[in-house]
């Protein structure tokens, strides 16, 4: 294969002959813009060497939005998460749409991306006020890495431009977190709310809330003292509550219960089976374990509402309801529990993510394993 070049102006260009299509058409490649011949050369000498390997890729006339659109989004519908959907498509609405949408594929360049980024976190998205965070940039980032990693293996684009970017770094979240003694008030605080064993429930397991209201009566064994994890309650759009399966392999897992949190529970279906009593036939049978009055599922933001409240009533300091859950990590892994242990009963993929999340506990724990292991060498 050999190329033809040729100054036009100020720069120069180069044109080469491929092999003919399968109808037998012609085929003629050009680039131009170069400074210098030796840089056309250089440019010519990637392109031959990409169609010797068989790796050329013809570029893609498809803008953006045409790719996502048209191909990406129903394509990965049926292998992600509902959540996970709606939230790729809501970076890509809200935040890159408006900067890429109408551009070339093979035109998204990591310089154009670094610059993309600059903005977001300086002016915000599209000159509306406000900016973003360097974490919203990066799932930003993420969710564009992994629609054109595709269009890779698809052959819309020889390699990711995303790959070479360069994202701002995210920030570690604060964590607040309850302490042992809180996390007792809350739970004498709740004693007497209709769903006092799901506090209590999220308290000792560190379960999450999707999770807890996913429970099921079939996949609580109160008499071994144990729960099995199989299914969460989700949210897409706020209005479409729906069952679906843990994220990860680990999510699927079984729980230890400690004898008083399997009290509670014990209590709390003789309760729940009263109020079907007095349904009569307009009772639901969902089967759930934590559920309304009527036995339909409870909406995860009514619970997260509900604990806001009950919060404030005990005078506790404000956090999240996710933050019972790094509650408990904390705790347990102040007990001197294993964090393998911890990592298992909390779903997490693999103990690294877990030891990543809570190595602000570790210090203090080093500290104490150090005149532990001293005093059992060399005597206290």
């Amino acid at each position: 294969m050999k190329g033809h070049f040729k100054k036009r102006g100020a720069s120069w260009y180069f044109w080469v002959e491929l092999e003919p299509d399968a109808n037998g058409k012609r085929r003629q490649k050009s680039r131009g813009g170069f400074k210098t011949r030796k840089e056309a050369e250089r440019a010519f000498a990637e392109l031959r060497d990409e169609v010797r390997r068989g790796v050329f890729v013809e570029p893609s006339k498809l803008t953006l939005n045409r790719y996502l659109d048209e191909e990406w989004f129903p394509a990965i519908r049926a292998s992600v998460r509902p959540t996970t959907w709606r939230h790729y498509r809501g970076q890509f609405d809200a935040h890159i749409r408006p900067a890429f949408g109408r551009t070339l594929l093979v035109n998204v360049t990591p310089a154009k991306l670094n610059a993309f980024y600059a903005q977001l976190l300086t002016t915000g998205r599209s000159g509306r006020p406000g900016t973003l965070s360097p974490t919203t940039v990066r799932h930003a980032h993420t969710m564009l890495h992994k629609a054109l990693s595709d269009a890779v293996r698809w052959g819309h684009l020889a390699r990711n431009p995303v790959s070479l970017a360069e994202p701002p770094k995210a920030r570690p979240p604060v964590m607040k977190v309850w302490d042992a003694t809180q996390l007792r008030a809350f739970v004498d605080h709740t004693s007497d709310h209709r769903l006092a064993a799901a506090w209590l429930l999220l308290v000792t397991t560190g379960m999450r809330r999707g999770e807890v209201l996913g429970l099921t009566w079939q996949h609580l064994d109160l008499k071994h003292a144990r729960l099995a994890v199989v299914q969460t309650l989700t949210v897409v759009d706020y209005h479409d509550v729906r069952f679906s399966e843990p994220k990860t392999a680990k999510g699927r897992r079984s729980v230890a219960l400690d004898h008083r949190t399997v009290a509670a529970l014990k209590g709390h279906r003789k309760a729940q089976l009263r109020e079907r009593l007095s349904w009569g036939e307009a009772w639901t049978d969902t089967g759930l374990a934590f559920s309304r009055e009527d036995g339909t599922a409870i909406h995860p933001e009514r619970l997260t509402s509900w604990f806001e409240q009950l919060s404030r009533d005990a005078g506790l300091p404000k956090i999240r309801l996710h933050d019972l859950r790094h509650s408990y990590a904390t705790a347990a892994l102040t007990a001197g529990v294993a964090a393998k242990v911890v990592s298992e009963r909390l779903g997490h993929a693999s103990v690294g993510i877990t030891l990543d999340t809570y190595s602000h506990v570790l210090p203090a724990l080093q500290e104490d394993a150090a005149d532990v292991v001293a005093d059992m060498i060399l005597g206290p």
